[in-house]
């Protein structure tokens, strides 16, 4: 026990020596930031920016129902899978020397699958194992670009920073239908070749613009990282369970309740086509928007607000979903799936630094554990809820806010901030500033 307290004050002690090096959102940093933002707004629309024209692809190879819906397992399967192996490689060899080439293979596998609709007569199974090829590298991007993230700023920036993130990859997922179904005007597999435009800049962007700290120290074993791996997780384990439930559960509720509205809309409200983008657009608007100044708040008072911002974020989710499993009026259905993007917005920033500062030298592997269970948490939400609609709304709204407001008493009694963030950031010293 000696030991693991000697080894904890050591690893504490190194992080706030890097951390010390740190940047803030000003000069080179910015464009450095900027750069990595466009690394969640890429891989956002892997999966989302097909979705709209799925039926138009459908009908162009004559597949059926199951099989086009393949299309989007085929990302998400390798993609989750690969995350924490590209998170563990990025803390031996550096993010950016695996996101860059991550972004070159989801547009490759983009472009293939371009051209295979392009001068394939059948071309359906070429598509589905572009579509591998893409999730290969998708799961190399976004949760790496986290971590760099983590990397760069300081303690004080780091919030705000992260918030930013959280909302690119929002206002990803508000332009991904849309300039799915506006790509698709030309020709159905036009989306693909998108692909390929929008991840080869972005790797072009982070090659050359993005600014990554010289990590210290050799590249250390795969045994002795393993084993500090699972000394973090001995330390931390509790809240780092608790942010990995709550994350997962969000991404779960907000693409599971989305896929839900989106078909009511049709269905019982017979709205359609670009106005459904509209009602769509909203609650991902307003989580994005959420996510931008939670982040900005938490910079300015951190130790206070972190354990608030979860338990706040996880009880607005617990109202939407008690709204939605007791009233059927379009309106008030809408409102309820606002507060459900503002919950999510307030909580998903909150996690990312309860995540991101828990570990220095293995702050990739654990964001990308992370990653995964976010990942896997919005590829179940729609099909599980298409699945639980058999039961009735009422059964499975009330379950869901169960399982919302079980999370936040989690979070009530058993997470400490105090656990995860190391204790210099809990309280800064004054005229820390800029690092540089």
């Amino acid at each position: 026990m000696k030991r693991a307290g000697a080894i904890g004050r050591r690893l504490e002690k190194s992080i706030f020596k890097v951390e010390r090096k740190g940047h803030s959102l000003k000069g080179r940093t910015i464009l450095t930031f900027a750069a990595l933002c466009t690394v969640p707004f890429v891989l956002v629309l892997s999966n989302s920016m097909l979705i709209p024209v799925l039926p138009k692809m459908q009908r162009a190879m004559g597949i059926s129902l199951f099989q086009v819906g393949l299309l989007i397992t085929a990302f998400s399967i390798p993609a989750g899978t690969i995350i924490p192996l590209a998170g563990f490689l990025s803390d031996q060899y550096g993010r950016k020397l695996i996101m860059v080439p991550s972004l070159l293979i989801f547009g490759l596998g983009g472009v293939f699958a371009g051209l295979a609709a392009l001068f394939l007569e059948k071309p359906y199974i070429y598509i589905l194992l572009a579509r591998i090829l893409q999730g290969v590298g998708g799961g190399g991007t976004y949760q790496l670009a986290m971590a760099l993230t983590g990397d760069i700023f300081q303690s004080e920036e780091r919030s705000k920073a992260l918030g930013i993130l959280e909302a690119a990859n929002g206002l990803g997922k508000v332009a991904a239908p849309l300039l799915g179904a506006g790509s698709a005007l030309i020709f159905w597999y036009a989306p693909f070749f998108v692909y390929g435009v929008l991840a080869f800049t972005a790797a072009l962007l982070v090659w050359f613009i993005c600014e990554e700290p010289e990590k210290e120290g050799k590249k250390e074993p795969l045994k002795s990282y393993l084993k500090n791996l699972q000394q973090i997780f001995s330390q931390k384990g509790r809240g780092l369970g608790i942010c990995f439930l709550a994350g997962m559960l969000t991404l779960f509720l907000f693409f599971g309740v989305l896929s839900y509205f989106s078909d009511l809309l049709e269905s019982r409200y017979h709205i359609k086509g670009f106005t459904t983008g509209l009602y769509i657009a909203g609650p991902v608007l307003a989580m994005a928007l959420t996510s931008y100044l939670v982040g900005t708040l938490l910079q300015k008072q951190l130790a206070k607000l972190l354990k608030p911002a979860v338990i706040t974020g996880l009880a607005l989710q617990t109202s939407s979903l008690l709204i939605l499993a007791l009233v059927r009026r379009q309106y008030v259905l809408f409102v309820a799936i606002i507060i459900l993007g503002i919950g999510s917005g307030i909580l998903l920033p909150s996690l990312n630094m309860l995540i991101t500062s828990a570990s220095l030298k293995e702050r990739g592997l654990v964001t990308a554990l992370y990653g995964t269970v976010r990942f896997f948490g919005a590829a179940l939400g729609p099909p599980t809820v298409g699945l639980a609609l058999d039961l009735g709304p009422l059964v499975m709204f009330l379950a869901a806010a169960l399982a919302a407001a079980l999370i936040a008493a989690l979070a009530l009694f058993f997470l400490d901030e105090g656990e995860l963030l190391p204790a210099k950031m809990l309280a800064p010293e004054k005229g820390s500033g800029d690092g540089g």
